[in-house]
């Protein structure tokens, strides 16, 4: 067992199975901001998987979120808006090295090798989306909320979504990335974002069949192990699983992937048919969102399509700083959370006015190729 504080951003445990093999658990903990992923929650996590990977005795890894309302709501952005305030119009350190390691703490959890189960109740969206998607089981509750809702801050759906959203069925990623619609476990289920539904109130019991289990040394065998427990944990509960509303709107969306611009896409989701609560949210996030992010999430995707997953948060990273420099991703996050006034002044009134230069220069990397911060992932394994 390892010792914490309860001041401490993440609670580490390593519960003891049945053979003598450990299970991680670590826990946000940060209730009060809904989990939000901070810079020290990040710089606390990466050496501790780093350190759960390289154990022999470790056979999984869970991950988990302090209280029922949420996993993780996202990245802490507060400090990034009180640094970009700082230095406007600039390069900025502080962003840089927060998307930095952030990216590379997503990165380890997609190639982890070792089963890494994350429990996605409640609220998941932005920066804890990031860690739940390459986590290899995702288990989905009833109050499960998962989103991208980045347009409404001026930024774009980061922490891998360029890999993630070109995976989901067809127009599903170009939807949700420009509407920042919010999805239940069944949708996840659908798009692949989720692997597994399980009733909340039987955590204690999961973990404690966890627990039960005679891990072995064999990886693969280890990861099928933990599929049937939780394949068999989740017959009781399927009952409970929400209908799916992305389902509901599935020809219309899937239709977003034929259009040729991104000004088709804008209209042809805002001519969607429907009058259904979540529809209608959807349409007014992206009148509300930025359209310089409309911009990158439609060229994003096509690019993501070509690239392997270290590319993939090489890319990102690149971009979230030039978003940090631009002035757009520090507007929308006054707006929302700071002034709460829900008037962010953009930069252009609509994708039709964005001026092409200003989204080219947005995708050209602020380093050199061989001096870029994240050069070496994907590398250390081959």
């Amino acid at each position: 067992m390892l010792v914490n504080t309860d001041s401490s951003v993440v609670l580490y445990q390593e519960l003891q199975a049945a053979n003598g093999k450990l299970i991680g658990v670590a826990t946000l903990n940060s209730e009060k901001s809904l989990n939000a992923l901070s810079l020290p929650m990040v710089e606390s996590l990466l050496p501790q998987l780093q350190a759960w990977q390289a154990d022999p005795t470790v056979a999984m890894v869970m991950l988990q979120g302090a209280g029922d309302k949420a996993f993780c709501a996202g990245g802490d952005i507060r400090d990034l808006y009180q640094a970009m305030q700082d230095a406007p119009g600039q390069f900025q350190p502080y962003v840089a090295d927060f998307f930095c390691k952030e990216y590379t703490l997503d990165y380890l959890i997609h190639t982890f090798g070792k089963p890494v189960l994350v429990w996605g109740n409640g609220i998941v969206m932005g920066g804890g989306l990031g860690l739940m998607a390459g986590a290899s089981h995702r288990i989905v509750t009833a109050s499960s909320r998962i989103a991208m809702p980045e347009m409404a801050i001026g930024l774009y759906p980061d922490v891998g979504a360029s890999w993630f959203l070109n995976r989901m069925p067809a127009g599903c990623g170009l939807f949700l990335g420009l509407t920042g619609a919010s999805i239940n476990a069944a949708d996840a289920r659908f798009i692949g974002l989720a692997d597994v539904f399980i009733c909340h109130e039987q955590k204690a019991e999961l973990v404690q069949k966890l627990c039960s289990i005679n891990w072995g040394d064999t990886v693969s065998l280890n990861h099928q192990k933990l599929s049937d427990a939780l394949r068999v944990q989740e017959q009781g509960c399927r009952t409970q699983m929400p209908l799916s509303q992305i389902r509901v709107h599935q020809e219309p969306i899937a239709a977003l992937a034929r259009a040729a611009t991104l000004a088709e896409v804008v209209n042809d989701i805002m001519a969607m048919p429907g009058e259904d609560k979540w529809l209608t949210k959807a349409k007014a996030s992206l009148s509300y969102g930025s359209p310089i992010t409309a911009h990158i999430v439609f060229r994003l995707l096509q690019l993501g399509q070509t690239k392997i997953l270290a590319d993939s948060f090489r890319l990102e990273l690149g971009l979230s700083v030039q978003c940090g420099k631009l002035g757009e991703f520090q507007e929308g996050v006054r707006a929302l959370l700071i002034d709460k006034d829900l008037q962010p002044k953009w930069l252009y009134p609509d994708v039709a006015a964005v001026p092409v230069e200003v989204v080219a220069e947005l995708f050209r990397s602020p380093w050199p190729e061989a001096a870029h911060p994240l050069a070496q992932l994907g590398k250390q394994q081959g």
